[in-house]
């Protein structure tokens, strides 16, 4: 199973829904509450995930992850930002520490 494919297709079909019926498709009304509403369904799926993996299974956890992935990919697209561009950003942090990377980050 290619991973990457299937956040790729997700992606594209997040960039298609955007433009249409906000009465038939949930992207489409998110997108047309504007960045700020999806920005705080962000939030809400990130609480959600949050507490899944303090009271919840594993199976729980799965699903909040998945439906936060799909929030962000909704705001990121509604931003401009691709997950390519998510991805370079990793990649360019890869072998980097976490201290350190954040320590640049202040600077």
């Amino acid at each position: 199973m290619n991973h990457a494919a299937i956040l790729a297709r997700l992606e594209a079909l997040i960039a298609e829904r955007r433009l249409g019926d906000p009465a038939a498709s949930y992207v489409a009304k998110l997108h047309a509450r504007g960045v700020p509403k999806i920005a705080q369904k962000v939030g809400e799926e990130a609480t959600e995930v949050v507490i899944a993996a303090l009271t919840g299974t594993a199976q729980d956890l799965t699903g909040e992850a998945a439906d936060l992935v799909f929030h962000l990919l909704v705001l990121l697209g509604a931003k401009g930002v691709t997950m390519a561009d998510v991805l370079g950003e990793l990649e360019r942090r890869e072998g980097t520490s976490g201290i350190a990377e954040k320590a640049s980050r202040s600077a």
